[in-house]
């Protein structure tokens, strides 16, 4: 069966989400909001706070919220201090010394992000290392590939910098990537002058906004179609891929609909399944993922699948089926860590061997590295993925305030945006003037702050008037569409109501 791919990536003024869909089924998912900017790819100069021997690492002050954490392992050195063994942290760091370090995992938790000061500059086909000295080549081609894309890399690696070949740079000549290398290099250079200028902590240089960088690093020949809601950020894309991928830029459209996109193409409820705990699988098993501060657990069940013929065959369709969709949710709530994944057990060794292949062969679509290990003593797959985020279940909920943090609850901003998506969509759709909406108190305060700043741009993009009733009886995850009609019908409406409306609005 071949797969067809989408891009759809949704704008508003608070949130830029990016979907990445498979046969309509979401496999990736990106998500950037204004309040909480990212910083993974970024580049700071920052200054050590402290030196921590025994953890053979140290604390860096980048100018965010929380001291960044810097390994040993991640430090690039001059040629001088290689000869050094074993590399002690002591050494080559002391407190208030500035070093140069770009974000390679956003801050979680009580957890500053981690750092590396072996700075990387991406572009479309390869990725310069200026302080190292190495070609290596993206591990996700064929063995025979790797090696033809190695000569090239050979062709165009500068002198003492390092470079990494990226899938898409297979079929360029050795002219085309030597261009991307030059223009990595004048980057660096600016970042280098940059560097000696500021004061630390700073800000030297900034990754792309989520939209362009998503299309640079996964948008491909092999997507039918990228659409987007945004006329300003389509003209950005479509820029972008008349300069660097002008073979794409056919398949790249402005969405105008008034249906929302996401709604459209129901990614808005695939994104809901997200946060549950179990997932059902299509032949009626499930799988149940527990998320702990140590490691994932992925249960395999086969739920209401009762099979035909046998036990065996029963169980083995329900842990394929489950391999693939294991894989899939790793990669869409970006799951990292340790995760140890309970298969329903097989007798047969050879459909245990199915299982593990089908697992593998599914990770092999991440863009993320992980590592599979054989199944253990107790029927138990072992794996480790690489995450950049903190995961989208962090990104979407916090910890509950009633049970001290073991369970989990969408966070007040999620749910408002939530609320405001539902809101937009439905006054879309609908040729009355004006609304009232019955919301929890939780939802309505981020639409109420700032002097109603939220409520007015929404009134704005919809051109409808909006009237908000705060009721806690009103659960935070729903809304209530308590009237609509005319302006001065729902004012009557809340005028013979003296409790009816406790924020008040002006006119």
């Amino acid at each position: 069966m071949n797969k067809t791919k989408e891009m759809l990536i949704s704008v508003d003024d608070l949130e830029t989400r990016v979907a990445v869909l498979e046969n309509n089924n979401l496999t990736d998912l990106y998500t950037e909001r204004v309040s909480s900017p990212p910083s993974v790819g970024n580049i700071y100069l920052g200054k050590v706070q402290n030196v921590l021997p025994g953890m053979e690492a140290a604390f860096v002050d980048i100018g965010l919220e929380r001291n960044a954490f810097l390994y040993v392992e991640e430090l690039a050195l001059p040629p001088e201090e290689l000869e050094i063994f074993p590399k002690k942290i002591q050494q080559l760091l002391k407190v208030g010394q500035e070093i140069s370090v770009q974000v390679v995992r956003e801050p979680k938790g009580t957890k500053g992000a981690r750092v590396t000061s072996q700075i990387t500059l991406a572009g479309r086909y390869l990725v310069l290392v200026p302080r190292a000295n190495f070609m290596g080549v993206s591990r996700r081609l064929p063995l025979e590939e790797r090696e033809k894309l190695r000569n090239l890399g050979e062709a165009v690696k500068p002198k003492n910098k390092g470079v990494i070949l990226r899938t898409a740079a297979k079929d360029k000549s050795v002219a085309f990537l030597k261009n991307e290398v030059n223009r990595l290099l004048r980057h660096w250079r600016t970042i280098e002058k940059n560097i000696a200028k500021l004061k630390a902590p700073s800000l030297i240089h900034k990754e792309l906004d989520l939209f362009l960088r998503v299309v640079r690093d996964v948008f491909s020949d092999e997507f039918e179609r990228l659409m987007i809601d945004s006329p300003l950020k389509y003209k950005r894309i479509a820029t972008y891929l008349k300069q660097n991928l002008p073979e794409l830029r056919d398949r790249v459209e402005l969405y105008r609909e008034k249906i929302p996109l996401f709604d459209r193409y129901n990614v808005e409820s695939q994104i809901k399944e997200t946060v549950k705990r179990k997932i059902w699988l299509k032949s009626g098993g499930y799988i149940a993922i527990d998320q702990t501060e140590a490691l994932t657990a992925i249960d395999v069940n086969t739920g209401k699948y009762v099979g035909k013929s046998s036990l065996e065959e029963t169980i083995l369709k329900t842990n394929l089926e489950a391999a693939k969709e294991v894989a899939r949710q790793l990669r869409l709530r970006d799951i990292g860590g340790i995760i140890v994944i309970d298969f329903i057990d097989m007798e047969n060794p050879l459909n245990r061997d199915d299982v593990f292949l089908t697992l593998n062969e599914s990770l092999g679509e991440d863009r993320s590295k992980s590592k599979v290990v054989e199944v253990s003593h107790l029927g138990l797959v072992e794996m480790t993925r690489k995450s950049t985020s903190g995961g989208l279940r962090e990104f979407l909920g916090e910890g509950c305030p009633h049970c001290r943090g073991k369970g989990w609850v969408l966070s007040p901003e999620t749910l408002f945006l939530q609320a405001r998506r539902e809101i937009n969509k439905i006054c879309l759709s609908s040729a009355e003037d004006a609304f009232l909406f019955k919301l929890n108190p939780v939802v309505v305060t981020p639409f109420l702050a700032d002097k109603k700043r939220n409520l007015v741009r929404l009134e704005r993009a919809t051109r409808k008037r909006l009237y908000i009733w705060e009721d806690s009886r009103v659960p935070a995850t729903r809304y209530e569409l308590v009237k609509k009609g005319t302006r001065k019908e729902i004012e009557q409406f809340l005028a013979s109501k003296p409790n009816g409306l406790p924020t008040k609005r002006e006119n």
